[in-house]
């Protein structure tokens, strides 16, 4: 086992230290005035980071410990997507971000052994594709081939056979088997709403499945290249079609809001090539690739473009092979017994100000994590502090408000900002990583134009995560004590849970803490104790 752990390590070091020491150069950052140059390199502190969570990674990938593997890779795409805010990278720091990205690609590929334990939040099923392009001679040849029509109807998309097509088929019958299986259990969960949504948009139904493939219809699917939720919108064309990120939400992850947005800008694809083919390889490689590709060619088939990159060359036969078996897959081997999973539904209210997720559970007599399953769209434990159309269990609408309506005022809401005011040396930069948050929603909150115009005495609203209260007990009056442990030199928060019977990552949540962020002597935790 040692001999495994210090193997990693080792290849985690030579993978990563080599490029961030050419990157950074050990020059202190660059300050100006009052802010710090925002043309500065600061890419190596945010692989730095990342490089403790991927040696953490896989320390819980050898000990089997899944969810460990999954909330640390997680994090790390976390912050990929933080380094994507910041804008045009230079050369040096284009060049390092895409060294990093192809690594973890094949780390992910060679070394995790457990992610197929379980179905990891991150986006597993768009790594695949990228992993089956890397590991599967899948790669197609254009040109001319055999076709069988499946299936050919006026305003649907065609559906047809090659040899292409039935290499996807069998791998999703074999080594794709069990993902394919947790597409189709999301599919009893999702496929009614997305179907419905699709018929009201006058768009074919077979683009149900391209969410299949984008995203394996996880709403909070998040992948390599920043894009989000179960339609894998990026940032800037999910603003184009109306989908708005701020602090408190990103409306790419709701299912239903995003499934309209793809729908327009589907509809808007189609118009412009009069293909569906061409319009789904469009979706993956952009409208301009395809353009550009279709007069190389002088020709508007989709088999025939020859200059497109391979991951496009497969994604319509990764899309079509995946379509043919959801249409039919008893046909192909996936024993499906009555539907286990109910569709998707809930009922609504309206949240004035900014409540916390566990106070709203328990108004709603549900769990946190039901909460946050049926509102994906939210990325703190709370509300936004304007108006919020909350999603609730169906059926508990008039025992939520009864309950909430019942709280004291004081418990209902939750206050989730504070203030800084900007003192001598502090920039964007530094005031962000203290509060561990991202320039992007620093700059957003206070509507910062420059980013490299703040001043001393400046008073800057900070948004602060919401208090998760999942793991604090129930009842923080009855039963359990709080207690204020002030850490000494070397202890662990192993060694602390174990001296007040509790678990590590317990009191990594009551005090915000980030897995691999270390905590030091004189530091002040807090702890909830059940009394004896």
């Amino acid at each position: 086992m040692n001999k495994i752990l210090t193997g990693i390590l080792i290849a985690l070091l030579l993978s990563f230290n080599h490029g961030m020491a050419q990157s950074s150069n050990g020059e202190k950052p660059i300050m100006n005035g009052n802010s710090i140059d925002l043309t500065e390199n600061r890419l190596p502190g945010l692989l730095r980071d990342v490089k403790v969570l991927l040696t953490d990674a896989f320390i819980a990938d050898v000990m089997s410990d899944t969810l460990e593997v999954i909330y640390n890779l997680n994090r790390i795409f976390d912050l990929l997507t933080e380094a994507d805010q910041y804008g045009e990278m230079d050369v040096e720091d284009k060049d390092e971000f895409e060294r990093f990205e192809e690594s973890l690609i094949s780390l992910y590929t060679k070394r995790f052994t457990t992610l197929d334990k379980a179905d990891a939040a991150l986006t597993a099923e768009h790594m695949r594709m990228d992993i089956t392009s890397l590991s599967e001679p899948l790669e197609v040849e254009m040109g001319n081939t055999q076709f069988t029509v499946v299936e050919d109807r006026d305003g649907h998309v065609p559906l047809v056979r090659n040899k292409k097509v039935d290499q996807f088929i069998t791998y999703f019958q074999t080594k794709g088997r069990r993902q394919f299986e947790i597409w189709l259990d999301r599919l009893e969960v999702y496929g009614p709403m997305i179907s419905k949504i699709l018929d009201d948009c006058n768009i074919p139904p077979e683009l149900l499945y391209l969410a299949m493939i984008e995203s394996g219809l996880n709403p909070k699917a998040h992948s390599k290249a920043a894009a989000n939720g179960m339609w894998q919108f990026i940032y800037s064309t999910g603003k184009m079609y109306g989908l708005n990120r701020n602090w408190y939400v990103d409306e790419r992850r709701d299912p239903e809001k995003a499934t309209r947005a793809a729908c327009a800008y589907l509809t808007d694809l189609y118009t412009e090539f009069d293909n569906w083919y061409l319009a789904l390889a469009a979706y993956n490689a952009g409208e301009g690739r395809i353009r550009r590709a279709t007069k190389l060619h002088q020709t508007y088939d989709f088999w025939q473009l020859h200059s497109l990159p391979r991951e496009t060359r497969n994604y319509m036969p990764y899309f079509l092979a995946a379509s043919i078996i959801a249409k039919n897959p008893q046909k192909y081997g996936f024993k499906r017994k009555a539907k286990k999973n109910k569709p998707l539904s809930y009922d609504l209210v309206t949240i004035e100000k900014s409540a916390d997720l566990t106070v709203l559970a328990r108004a709603a007599n549900t769990s946190f994590k039901i909460i946050q399953s049926l509102n994906p769209e939210l990325r703190q434990s709370a509300t936004p502090t304007k108006s919020y159309l909350l999603k609730i269990p169906k059926g508990n609408k008039d025992l939520f408000i009864k309950n909430y309506n019942a709280l004291p005022e004081n418990e209902r809401f939750a206050p989730q900002f504070v203030s800084h005011k900007v003192r001598n040396g502090e920039s964007l930069w530094t005031i962000a990583r203290k509060y561990r948050i991202s320039i992007h929603d620093l700059v957003a909150v206070n509507k910062i134009r420059n980013r490299s115009m703040i001043r001393i005495g400046q008073k800057l609203t900070i948004p602060v995560p919401g208090m998760n209260l999942v793991s604090r007990p129930r009842s923080q009056m009855s039963g359990y004590n709080k207690i204020t442990y002030k850490v000494r030199r070397g202890d662990t928060l192993g060694h602390i849970a174990e001296d007040y019977g509790t678990r590590a990552s317990n009191i990594r949540k009551w005090n915000g803490l980030k897995y691999g962020q270390n905590i030091y002597p004189g530091q002040k935790l807090t702890l909830w104790m059940k009394r004896s």
